[in-house]
């Protein structure tokens, strides 16, 4: 028996087609470009194993393939903290388009290079210590290694000082490798800066840019390195960039 005034359920008929109420997307699917986040997020560990970075400076970052877009470190993150969620979208004039960490201070640099060097898709910054002494003393590393005509094909060039938070720096870069078979440039009292056709090689040109710097201060305090002929160069670095490995 119904009790007074209790009502009987009645079944709402909805339409054929009716799209289904939309639901609140979880975290995991507002995050765009998860895969490649992950991938720079990984990266960042060979700055600490090879002593790059100090704390949490340095970043690097990657363009996105086939978009306008590129992903970054963000700011001030702790590398042993560093997952995907803080590797922060933006578009390439340094605009925020994913992500819940504030994108690095590089990052108006990043996107200058992006947008001015195409063949450019990937970024490495970092203060290792032997080749931002380089950088200190506003002096190229000369190519005295075998090592150096291979990776950097001459010189390790030195950019202009440049105050960090605006693109001033990405243009340094840019002017400076201009004409440069470099992946990497010292900005005066700054630091080190790469690019490569990947993030990955950029991190590569990192590397090999701190060990380098440190060899050939090594060989400074024993007297003047002895030069490479241009020519040697010129063979060294098409061997390596073309036959090199698999």
């Amino acid at each position: 028996m119904s009790l007074p005034h209790e009502t009987t359920p009645v079944a709402l008929r909805v339409p054929a087609g009716t799209p289904a109420p939309a639901t609140t997307p979880t975290r995991t699917e507002r995050g765009t470009h998860r895969e490649q986040r992950e991938h720079v997020a990984a990266l960042h560990a060979h700055l600490t194993r090879y002593g790059l970075v100090t704390w949490t400076s340095g970043n690097v970052s990657e363009r996105v393939p086939g978009e306008d877009l590129f992903v970054i470190k963000g700011s001030g993150v702790m590398y042993e903290e560093l997952t995907w969620e803080g590797i922060t979208v933006c578009d390439l004039d340094g605009t925020v388009v994913d992500g819940v960490k504030k994108p690095s201070s590089d990052t108006d640099a990043h996107a200058y290079v992006y947008r001015h060097r195409p063949d450019v898709n990937g970024q490495v910054h970092t203060h290792s210590p032997y080749a931002t002494a380089w950088a200190a003393r506003g002096e190229e590393i000369p190519c005295v290694l075998t090592a150096m005509a291979d990776e950097f094909g001459g010189p390790i060039p030195v950019g202009p000082f440049a105050l960090i938070g605006d693109d001033s720096i990405g243009r340094g870069i840019v002017e400076t490798l201009a004409g440069s078979r470099s992946p990497a440039v010292l900005m005066r009292s700054h630091g080190v800066f790469t690019v490569g056709p990947s993030a990955k090689a950029a991190v590569k040109a990192a590397v090999m840019t701190e060990d380098v710097a440190r060899t050939v201060h090594f060989a400074r305090q024993l007297g003047e390195p002895l030069a490479i002929d241009p020519a040697d160069i010129d063979s060294l670095y098409a061997r390596y960039q073309n036959v090199y490995g698999q």
